[in-house]
């Protein structure tokens, strides 16, 4: 069998047990590696060299300090500090939610972000009577928007840093312009096509 049919072979299997989560996330993904280095289709010495780069370096180093900061609590208080300061009438709320996503997801995980703001939002909303649906989906839209302020922010942003040549303040540049471009329409439509005041009976 050809080493394209191999490969072919191997991410099939992986992408299995990514789905199935039949065996831990990790395992999966490491013998996935050690499969195409014992099948020859890569040199055994290069299964795992690309985790010396210095990219996946720095991009680890992110994870560790994205972690900190959930783990000491300080992402939850910004969160609630902000979202204390916008108030409780619903389309302010939203513009807190989302410019806290954005930011704190520049620097974190997007998921990490978006797990840490649910609680504090689902609060304020129980509280102040506001349906907390229609707050979660633009806080995770700016979530996901935010990824692209920093170098660090998303993964491809880092993967192209080697082929690229970027600096770190090169996305700084391009992505903090989108993302208020993309908060600003984000809170001029979303009220629109999703109106947060339902009509009474």
């Amino acid at each position: 069998m050809s080493h394209d049919l191999l490969t072919l072979v191997v991410l099939a299997v992986v992408a299995f047990f990514f789905i199935t989560e039949l065996v831990p996330l990790a395992v999966t993904a490491m013998a996935g590696a050690i499969a195409v280095g014992v099948l020859g289709i890569i040199p055994i010495h290069d299964i795992f060299s690309g985790l010396s780069n210095s990219t996946v370096v720095l991009f680890a180093s992110m994870f560790v300090i994205g972690a900190a900061m959930f783990h000491t609590g300080l992402a939850q208080k910004i969160g609630a500090s902000v979202v204390k300061v916008t108030g409780t009438g619903e389309n302010s709320l939203m513009i807190g939610t989302m410019v806290t996503a954005a930011a704190l997801s520049s620097v974190t995980s997007n998921t990490a972000t978006t797990a840490c703001l649910i609680p504090v939002v689902a609060g304020i909303c129980g509280v102040s009577g506001i349906s907390a649906k229609r707050q979660m989906m633009p806080m995770a839209f700016a979530a996901g928007l935010g990824g692209i302020i920093t170098l660090v922010g998303t993964p491809p942003n880092t993967l192209v840093l080697g082929p690229g040549g970027y600096k770190f303040m090169d996305y700084v540049k391009v992505g903090s312009g989108l993302v208020i471009v993309c908060l600003l329409v984000s809170v001029a439509v979303i009220p629109l096509v999703w109106p947060f005041s339902l009509p009474k009976p």
